[in-house]
Order: structure tokens, then C-alpha cells, then sequence
């Protein structure tokens, strides 16, 4: 009979996979440590200082944003793979827990009601692993402890009559071994990470780049295919997702579709916005209607030629 333990493989397996894929996608963000980025963790710490209650420590991160941009998300990769390898998974689940309460406290604070904000349960969720770890199953740390007492010609499982002295010294050397393991990953996991990041990093904000002067670029649709009060999805130049609209018959406007809270792509649900993360909302000319977004979407320069509307 298989231990009723296998059944904690799915939740290792989704926090440890969401922790890593969290921690890559914030390093291979162009924006992420650009502190000029409406987007960045720069401007977003700002955000969540207003009204986070550890709102002068989140300022105080503010002032170092890259190195604690940097830690963030190799604190997530660490938190993940921890999970997923089984690899000091107590451990790794207890990073898990002050992630999710720290992002609690901040970007998720003023989310209403607060269940609508995924942080306070993925801090529930990672519990279960925090108090009985991953038991041995498809474990890292398990393989390295039965390495250990086969090289000690020690049996696979410990015996009552093994002594406590024996059983200290395998801990020791698995714990050695595991310590190694995780210090030379994260040593080229730190190096590689952080030169990409930091390379990625654009020499101009989405909204320099946008500017009028820029001249024109290419053509979103044309005005006779977007009637009064619809909407066109569009991919902006720099690649993000973005909307056009028509809320008046000789007006026309393009916002980012990407949430000025903490970057989750939105959605047009007439006649404004909706940010399916933590439920903030956007009127039909990108102004914040609810939290906990606090700025407005970024707006993208658009004109009409020839009956076409362009981005400019």
C-alpha cells in the first residue's frame, strides 16, 4: 500500500513549479529592475509602501530595488526547486510561507475581499510540507541519506539498535551534501540570473519609448473597423499586450493591457478594465476605478492616417 504521504506530490509539485516559474519570469523581464519602469519592482515597491503596513521597511527596500528585486526572485527559484527536488523541503517551505506573507502584506493588502488575493493562500498552502516536509518521497535529501549510509555500510532504513551517535553522524553528512548541492547551484544559479537581468535591462521606459517623437509606427486597425464603445486587442511595439478603443465617434485610445499593480495582463470587460489577479479596475480611459492599483494604465500615443489608426 502506498503512503498516504504521495498525496503531498501534487501540492510539491504546483508550488514548487509556480515559486520557479514566478522566479524566471521576473529575471527575464526586460522591466523588472528598471526603476524608471511603471512596472518594475522599483515603482511597485512605492506603490505597496502607501499602504502596506510595513510600509517604511518596503520604502527602505525601495532605495536598494535591484538587490532586493534580485533576491526576491532567486528566492522564489530557491523556494521552488527546493519543492520540486525535495531537497531541505521544511526548508524551503518555510521561504515559501515569509514570500507569501511578505507579498501578503504588500502587493495583496488592500486586495477586497481578501480571499480575491492569491497570496494569503499560497502562505496556508505551503503548511503541509512546512510541518512533515516531503517524507521521503522522490526526496533529494532521501537519495543523498541513502548514498550516505550505503558508503558507511549502514542498512537503506535506521534500526532501533543503530544508536543515536551513527544517526547524527548520517544527518551530518546528508545535510553536508545537500548544503553543497544547493551552495554550488545557487553560486551559478546568482552569477548567470543576475548578468541576465541585469543585461535585459532596457536603456528606456515603455513610455520613452512610446513618446510622439518616435515617429510613426505601425497600423493598429482601421477607424471603419472599430465601432463607438468596442474594443481591438493589439500587440504594442515593445511586445506587451495592449487595447484599442473608440468611446466617442472621433476619439480613439491605446492603453497597455498589463495591470500597473504587479504586471498581470487585463481584460477589457466594457467599458473599462479588469485585472483578474487581485481585482483591480480601469474605467474606458485607463483611470484606476478600484484597488489595489493605485496608477493609471500607461497610455500609448496613437493617431489617425488615411483612415487608419496608427501608433505614433
Amino acid at each position: 500500500m502506498q503512503s498516504p504521504l504521495w498525496a503531498l506530490l501534487p501540492l510539491r509539485a504546483f508550488l514548487g513549479g509556480t515559486l520557479v516559474y514566478a522566479g524566471l519570469s521576473k529575471l527575464f523581464d526586460t522591466h523588472y529592475l528598471d526603476d524608471t519602469a511603471p512596472l518594475g519592482v522599483h515603482a511597485q515597491m512605492l506603490d505597496a509602501a502607501e499602504t502596506s503596513p510595513i510600509g517604511p521597511l518596503v520604502s527602505l527596500a525601495a532605495d536598494h530595488s535591484i538587490v532586493t528585486g534580485l533576491t526576491i526572485a532567486f528566492g522564489e527559484i530557491a523556494v521552488g526547486l527546493g519543492a520540486l527536488l525535495g531537497l531541505f523541503t521544511r526548508l524551503a517551505a518555510l521561504g515559501g510561507v515569509l514570500l507569501s506573507v511578505s507579498f501578503f502584506l504588500t502587493v495583496s493588502w488592500t486586495t477586497r475581499p481578501y480571499y480575491y488575493g492569491a497570496d494569503i493562500v499560497f502562505a496556508f498552502a505551503w503548511t503541509p510540507l512546512l510541518m512533515m516536509g516531503d517524507a521521503g518521497v522522490l526526496s533529494l535529501t532521501a537519495w543523498l541519506r541513502a548514498r550516505v549510509r550505503h558508503k558507511l555500510g549502514l542498512p537503506m532504513r535506521s534500526t532501533p539498535d543503530e544508536g543515536v551517535v551513527v544517526q547524527d553522524d548520517v544527518e551530518r553528512r546528508t545535510v553536508l551534501r545537500g548544503g553543497l548541492i544547493a551552495a554550488a547551484t545557487t553560486a551559478v544559479g546568482v552569477a548567470a540570473g543576475s548578468a541576465l537581468a541585469l543585461a535585459r535591462r532596457p536603456v528606456v521606459s515603455p513610455r520613452d519609448s512610446a513618446s510622439p517623437g518616435a515617429g510613426s509606427g505601425p497600423v493598429i486597425a482601421a477607424t471603419a473597423d472599430i465601432a463607438v464603445g468596442s474594443s481591438k486587442s493589439f500587440t504594442a511595439p515593445n511586445g506587451a499586450p495592449a487595447y484599442l478603443l473608440r468611446p466617442a465617434p472621433d476619439t480613439f485610445l491605446a492603453v497597455n493591457a498589463t495591470c500597473t499593480h504587479q504586471g498581470c495582463p487585463i481584460s477589457y470587460v466594457g467599458p473599462g478594465f479588469r485585472c483578474p489577479c487581485h481585482g483591480s479596475t480601469f474605467d474606458e480611459n485607463g483611470q484606476v476605478t478600484g484597488g489595489p492599483a493605485r496608477a493609471p494604465l500607461i497610455e500609448i500615443p496613437v493617431k489617425v492616417i488615411d483612415g487608419q489608426v496608427t501608433i505614433i
